[in-house]
C-alpha cells in the first residue's frame, strides 16, 4: 500500500496549481494511516516509518483551513510550500522499513497516543508558521505575521497539551513525570522559545521581520527536536 505515499506526494505537489489536490493528497495519506492502523490493530505512531507519514498527513491537516483564508487564497506559495512539506516528509518515510511489531508494554496506553499525535499537530502548525514567515518576509503583508501569530498559537497550544499528558504517560511509565532525558531537553528548549515568540509578539515588542525570521527559526528548533534528536542522541524518546 505504499504507493498511496506517493500517490499523496504527487497529489500535494500539484496542490500548488489545484487546491482541490493539496485535499486529495490528504485523504491519500490519511488513507494509508488507516490502512496502517488497521493492519497494527493501533495508531500507527512508532518508528520513523509511521510518524514521518504521520508528520505528513498532520501537515496536509492543519494546512487545510489556512488555504481557505481569504488572505492566502492569491498566495500560490503558500500551498506550493505546505504541498512540497508534506510530500517531503511522506517520502521520507519510504526510506525506513515499516514494523509490525506488537507494542511495548510501557507504550500500550492512551496517554502515549495523545502525546504524540498532539506533538505532531503543534509541529505542522510551527511548520506553517515558517511559511507564513517566509510570505511575510517576501511580501510584507502584515495579515500574513497575524496569520502567523495565529498558527504558532495553536500550536504552541497543541504542544503544551503534548507536554502534559506525555507527563501522565511518563509517570506509568517510569514512576516520574520528568526524566531529563535529551527529548525532553529539546522539548523544553522548544516550549521555552514559542513562549517567548508569543510573549514577543502579542506585546509588540519587536520588529515584524524579526518575529517572522523568529518563527522559521522556531521549526528548525521543532525538526531538531523530532528528527535531531533521535538520529544524533541517544534517548528513551527516540526511534
Amino acid at each position: 500500500m505504499k504507493w498511496l505515499l506517493i500517490l499523496s506526494a504527487g497529489l500535494y505537489l500539484f496542490g500548488a496549481f489545484r487546491r482541490p489536490f493539496f485535499a486529495a493528497g490528504l485523504a491519500a495519506g490519511a488513507a494509508y494511516l488507516a490502512v496502517r492502523g488497521i493492519e497494527l490493530g493501533r495508531l500507527p505512531l512508532v518508528g520513523p516509518h509511521d510518524t514521518l507519514v504521520f508528520f505528513s498527513v498532520s501537515i496536509g491537516l492543519m494546512a487545510l483551513p489556512f488555504l481557505l483564508s481569504p488572505a492566502l487564497r492569491q498566495q500560490s506559495f503558500f500551498s506550493w510550500g505546505m504541498g512540497c512539506a508534506a510530500a517531503l516528509f511522506g517520502l521520507m518515510a519510504l526510506l525506513f522499513p515499516s514494523f509490525a511489531m506488537p507494542l511495548p508494554p510501557v507504550l500500550r496506553t492512551l496517554w502515549f497516543e495523545l502525546h504524540v499525535a498532539l506533538a505532531f499537530f503543534s509541529y505542522a502548525l510551527f511548520a506553517i508558521g515558517a511559511v507564513l514567515g517566509g510570505i511575510f518576509l517576501a511580501g510584507g503583508e502584515r495579515r500574513i505575521l497575524d496569520l502567523q501569530y495565529r498558527a504558532a498559537l495553536v500550536g504552541y497550544t497543541f504542544f503544551s497539551a503534548s507536554m502534559v499528558s506525555g507527563g501522565i504517560w511518563g509517570y506509568f511509565a517510569w514512576g516520574t513525570y520528568w526524566l531529563w532525558t535529551p527529548k525532553e531537553f529539546w522539548t523544553s528548549i522548544l516550549w521555552i522559545f514559542y513562549t517567548f515568540w508569543l510573549h514577543l509578539r502579542l506585546r509588540g515588542t519587536g520588529g515584524d521581520k524579526a518575529l517572522a525570521w523568529s518563527g522559521i527559526v522556531g521549526f528548525a528548533v521543532a525538526l531538531f527536536t523530532y528528527l535531531g534528536v533521535s538520529i544524533l542522541m541517544k534517548s528513551s524518546h527516540s526511534f
